[in-house]
């Protein structure tokens, strides 16, 4: 009888629930996934404690990716609030930067794909790629480098404040690029331009990464400006660990924006503790 009588609270208190959510206008589809929450934490345990809530959010990370696991909990938090819970609420799971880590292109892709582009005679995107993947440039920055830049080996991109963000251009991709321009007969101006002379925009050059990622049977995932400024800076982080330095390449305010690249993909992961450990 008694578990009959808890069971009817607990039918009450979600129903209740569903017609807050109603009433806020929320879709069908936040309301079925806020619904869920609840429906599950009754299947488990018995009575909302603050013991039984943090045993909630054990079960959910045994059971769940770090997303849905932070969905879960805060369809959660809204029912606790729906029924007037007065104590803390859970606390959402860190994502560790996975979403970063996880949509980098890897070495193994970044190189097939510079054999393909050149085997394919696609130079304009195969130095595209480098200069993005070399010099950590953003989009925006790449867009701007001149064959004037490519001559004195850096570019200066100016911002508000009178502020200058130095971009280097490694040797080797001077050289390479020199011996494009020239057979190109380039002389001055824009590297990266169109048919029609236009300096190419960055949603071209972001629509152009997912055709290659169609053409090359690669992930479109990895296959965006900013995988090429993170391969940069993964790999910088790999050889020389200042990252002091590698924050000060990139154009970053805070070392705490650069740090995400220390962190590493789940796939890294694994290689490195099937590798370390044998206990």
């Amino acid at each position: 009888m008694e578990q009959e009588r808890k069971e009817e609270v607990w039918e009450e208190q979600i129903r209740i629930f569903k017609q807050s959510l109603e009433e806020k206008n929320r879709s069908r589809n936040t309301i079925r996934s806020y619904l869920y929450a609840p429906r599950q934490f009754y299947r488990l345990y018995s009575e909302v404690t603050g013991l039984n809530l943090q045993q909630y959010k054990l079960y959910l990370i045994e059971h769940y990716n770090p997303r849905t696991v932070n969905v879960r909990i805060c369809g959660m938090n809204s029912f606790l609030r729906c029924i007037g819970w007065a104590e803390d609420l859970i606390r959402q799971v860190k994502l560790f930067g996975q979403r970063y880590s996880e949509q980098v292109i890897s070495d193994g892709d970044y190189e097939y794909l510079k054999v393909r582009l050149l085997a394919d005679k696609q130079y304009f995107y195969y130095f595209l790629i480098r200069f993005m993947a070399a010099t950590g440039a953003r989009c925006s920055e790449v867009v701007q480098f001149t064959v004037e830049d490519v001559k004195t080996g850096y570019k200066n991109i100016y911002s508000k404040g009178d502020k200058v963000h130095r971009i280097y251009i490694p040797k080797l991709l001077q050289k390479d690029a020199l011996k494009w321009l020239r057979q190109s007969g380039r002389q001055s101006g824009d590297i990266f331009v169109t048919h029609g002379g236009n300096r190419i925009s960055a949603s071209g050059i972001r629509k152009r990464m997912k055709k290659l990622a169609r053409d090359y049977q690669l992930s479109e995932k990895v296959m965006h400006p900013h995988s090429f400024r993170h391969r940069f800076a993964k790999s910088f982080i790999e050889q020389c660990s200042d990252i002091a330095l590698l924050s000060n390449l990139l154009g970053h305010e805070s070392l705490e924006t650069t740090r995400i690249y220390l962190r590493r993909s789940s796939s890294e992961q694994k290689a490195i503790i099937n590798g370390v450990v044998d206990w």
